[in-house]
């Protein structure tokens, strides 16, 4: 979510895209597929099992290859590891996807948007609203797509929730809005912001990056619940949030529990 603007490659979006063409001249049947895990993470694998005749095998596997080749080449900037394999497997024809609803699935898939929808114009590079397309489940009985839809905005991030909604109801989907946590506006003109702008440039003897982020934060629903309180959100520095990949700077949690420490002597009293 918070790489959101970074365009990593989806492997949900990344194996649709390969499942889209392979469909339409191979008439390949999907077994199972399998994408992503958390809602909040952009999904890193993606597994399916498919099945194409034996007479059209050697010509599906090299299309997908060269496709495989393409789509490693677009995103050789942000994934330099991605890896596309395309291996033989046991024969599962015995629980394919219908053909209509697999129909349904491809297109539905690729009409949905992942990543940014909208770009805050009041300030600069913060993405206003997103979505993550983050879980692909396909089994014997019934398909999952799990997204996960954030905004600063209420109206934008349903809007785009919306249209989501008609992506997948052309496909015959039925569609659940759930887990909905509020936007939080970003407040230029916040007292606490100002404590800690200058609090840490007493510690630090330079001026800190104050920055929104697009990210969903507590303090979403803890403004609803409590309309006009002043807020901040600040902490060490942690990468590859809601990944296996997730660290955070050892070097940093010192550095913030200083700033932690002075902060509380100079909270604004209300």
């Amino acid at each position: 979510g918070m790489d959101i603007h970074k365009g990593f490659a989806n492997a949900n979006k990344v194996m649709n895209r390969l499942l889209f063409k392979a469909n339409e001249r191979y008439g390949l049947r999907i077994a199972s597929l399998l994408g992503g895990s958390l809602r909040n993470a952009i999904p890193r694998e993606s597994v399916a099992k498919v099945v194409v005749s034996k007479d059209k095998s050697p010509a599906f596997v090299e299309a997908l290859t060269q496709l495989a080749q393409a789509i490693k080449t677009e995103f050789a900037t942000t994934e330099p590891l991605m890896e596309i394999l395309v291996e033989q497997t046991d024969a599962v024809w015995n629980s394919v996807v219908p053909v209509s609803v697999q129909e349904n699935l491809i297109n539905s898939v690729y009409a949905a948007l992942n990543g940014v929808y909208r770009v805050s114009a009041d300030f600069e590079d913060l993405v206003e609203t997103s979505n993550n397309i983050a879980k692909v489940e396909v089994g014997a009985e019934q398909i999952a797509i799990k997204c996960l839809t954030r905004s600063s905005v209420e109206t934008s991030k349903f809007d785009l929730a919306y249209s989501l909604q008609a992506a997948f109801e052309l496909g015959g989907f039925d569609v659940v809005f759930s887990g909905n946590y509020p936007g939080w506006a970003p407040n230029p003109n916040s007292e606490i912001l100002e404590v800690l702008k200058s609090i840490y440039t007493k510690q630090h003897g330079e001026a800190p990056e104050v920055v929104a982020c697009h990210a969903g934060l507590e303090c979403g629903i803890l403004g609803t619940n409590y309309p006009g309180m002043d807020m901040i959100s600040f902490g060490p520095t942690i990468l590859g949030a809601h990944s296996p990949a997730e660290r955070a700077s050892i070097s940093s949690v010192q550095k913030y529990w200083r700033f932690v420490l002075e902060i509380l002597k100079e909270i604004p009293r209300k």
